[in-house]
């Protein structure tokens, strides 16, 4: 999984050990794996059906994502990949990982974003309007990065940090979009969604839609998902802080050795 790659290669860059290690919401061991082949250790993870933790390696706990199992300031680390943008309650969860995580440790995950599967949502939307007279929401909506960064700070992160990643698949047709989502268990979870079945005209003008707006020269669609990586930090006194406004003791203007105009005056006047 080139998420879960790319979540272990960033641990390696933290000057770090870890030795009480939690990976939440993650639907397989991929990143577990990643990080063990880095020799950071193994972690134990969390599994919401105890028929699939049971297909799992050991270490495994169940526990739906957002009621986490561990104890406050037990861990030292927490990561996911790929799971949390299900999770019905993403600001409690954020409260609870910060909950379980000792001073100083790192919270780092990925998750789907708000740009996720925009082609579908779009030629849904167009499909409905024109032959249904309405919308309805086909495909759940997922976080904005900038409201992700708000999250983690609301939760008591320190240093909270996100970026961004776009990863564009090709199919050979929207309908092998849709078995890939559905062997995911990423179909419709939406309480609002309309519960009269789709209707085959509908489907089959959103499939020639997509086709028209999101193909290739080949004929293969588009259907991009975008990824917000985030970290944060449990507050600990050995931190960074940000100076109080107004404690500078030197002028930016004398670093940048260039000539401070009183507010309101233009050069030359």
């Amino acid at each position: 999984m080139r998420v879960a790659e790319d979540l272990a290669d960033r641990l390696t860059l933290v000057q770090r050990q870890f030795s009480a290690i939690a990976d939440i919401a993650t639907p397989t061991d991929a990143l577990r794996e990643a990080i063990a082949t880095r020799g950071l250790g193994f972690p134990v993870a969390t599994e919401a059906v105890e028929t699939l933790a049971r297909q799992r390696a050991t270490p495994v706990v169940v526990a739906a994502p957002d009621m986490l199992p561990f104890g406050d300031a037990s861990r030292d680390l927490v990561v996911s990949a790929l799971g949390l943008q299900f999770v019905d309650d993403l600001p409690g969860v954020f409260v609870q990982v910060r909950r379980a995580l000792k001073p100083d440790g790192l919270f780092l995950a990925a998750l789907a974003g708000g740009d996720t599967l925009t082609e579908l949502r779009q030629a849904f939307a167009e499909a409905e309007s024109e032959i249904d007279g309405g919308l309805s929401p086909r495909v759940a909506p997922f976080a904005d990065v900038r409201d992700i960064g708000a999250l983690l700070q609301r939760a008591g992160f320190a240093l909270p940090v996100t970026d961004t990643d776009r990863v564009v698949v090709r199919y050979g047709d929207v309908f092998a979009l849709m078995r890939d989502l559905r062997a995911m268990g990423a179909t419709n979870p939406l309480r609002d969604r309309r519960r009269v079945p789709l209707k085959r005209r509908t489907l089959l003008r959103m499939a020639e839609i997509y086709h028209d707006r999101f193909a290739d020269t080949d004929g293969r669609i588009r259907a991009t998902f975008q990824i917000i990586t985030l970290s944060g930090w449990a507050p600990h006194e050995s931190q960074q802080k940000p100076l109080k406004p107004g404690s500078a003791k030197a002028r930016l203007a004398d670093a940048l050795k260039a000539v401070e105009l009183p507010a309101g005056e233009k050069p030359g006047s």
